[in-house]
């Protein structure tokens, strides 16, 4: 699922590319995805709207419209967003498949796939290949979206296009009021990269649940907004801390290594793009550059990189928890 860093990088990159735009149409080949509005209300009520800011909230983006509501957008956990200019061009997307498969990167001389494909490993995860269009621009090839994965498309004046892409089908875009907005987005935690996550906010949060394990605390999204599986295990490595550790458990000094490795890796994060660890892409297709200098996450039976000890991974509440048990205590 993107996280805090990707969903802010989509973003900075949305606020580029369609801020000032006025949309034109919407097409929903999946209903779920815009309920409680039917297919047909969502295209009318978005219909010649402007877009006058882009804002985030947790994994929530926040879209204004000119009429005074809001589209949301969640990606949950296959989400993609990608932009194609109105000027049509090849773009790199990362398609979406359920088998995993070992690393080998090069080029295929394969006919049935595109033209310059590189592989890469992901560990429980989507294969995702970097695939470029065999179509050139000049003949408007655009990687083949809309493909069977894409369920939203928005099309601006411009003739510019929104493509929302999505495996697994759970995402979803919403045209809320004022009220709803703010009714929605206070179910929310703290945003770890505001001035209100200091560290006595932190170690209030921690002692309402003494007896929770940390990860439980890292996740959930009413404590602290944006964090999930991916930098959780990253922010634990980084304090030196089991994912598993019981909150009453934690001294002083390691509340305190926690609390500063979480907002500075998100902004490392944010840095490099994000992570494409599973189907994340950054709005032009192409995947965020965070994934080689993960310590831990979709790392199992690898050495790590701070101990030379083997990377382990459990199941922690359903969820896939990656640690050192070297130097993770």
């Amino acid at each position: 699922m993107p996280e805090l860093p990707e969903v802010e990088t989509l973003r900075r990159e949305l606020n580029s590319a369609i801020k000032g735009k006025t949309i034109k149409s919407a097409e929903i080949k999946w209903p779920k995805m815009v309920k409680p509005l039917t297919p047909l209300e969502f295209a009318k009520k978005i219909k010649g709207k402007k877009i006058t800011a882009i804002n985030r909230r947790a994994k929530v983006l926040i879209l204004f419209l000119s009429d005074g509501n809001f589209l949301l957008i969640h990606l949950k956990l296959t989400g993609q967003l990608i932009y194609q200019p109105k000027k049509l061009q090849a773009i790199p997307t990362l398609p979406m498949r359920r088998s995993a498969f070992r690393l080998y990167v090069g080029t295929s001389r394969d006919p049935d796939r595109s033209v310059g494909t590189s592989y890469k490993l992901i560990i429980g995860g989507h294969p995702l290949p970097l695939r470029f269009s065999e179509a050139s621009p000049q003949k408007g090839g655009t990687e083949n979206l809309p493909n069977k994965f894409t369920h939203i498309i928005i099309t601006f004046n411009d003739s510019s296009k929104l493509f929302f892409n999505d495996l697994r089908k759970f995402g979803w875009m919403r045209i809320v009021n004022k009220l709803e907005v703010d009714k929605l987005l206070s179910e929310y935690g703290v945003e770890p990269l505001t001035k209100e996550f200091n560290l006595k906010k932190f170690k209030e949060i921690l002692k309402r649940y003494p007896n929770r394990k940390i990860k439980q605390i890292l996740m959930d999204q009413s404590l602290i907004a944006g964090i999930g599986n991916i930098y959780c295990d990253e922010s634990c490595f980084g304090a030196k801390i089991l994912p598993t550790r019981i909150i009453q458990t934690l001294k002083e000094e390691e509340i305190k290594l926690l609390y500063r490795c979480i907002p500075k890796l998100l902004k490392f994060a944010i840095s490099k793009k994000g992570t494409s660890a599973n189907t994340y892409i950054q709005l032009d297709g192409k995947p965020g550059g965070m994934e080689p200098y993960l310590k831990v996450y979709a790392r199992k039976g690898e050495k790590c990189k701070r101990c030379a000890g083997e990377i382990k991974r459990i199941k922690l509440n359903g969820r896939g928890t990656h640690f050192c048990p070297n130097c993770q205590k």
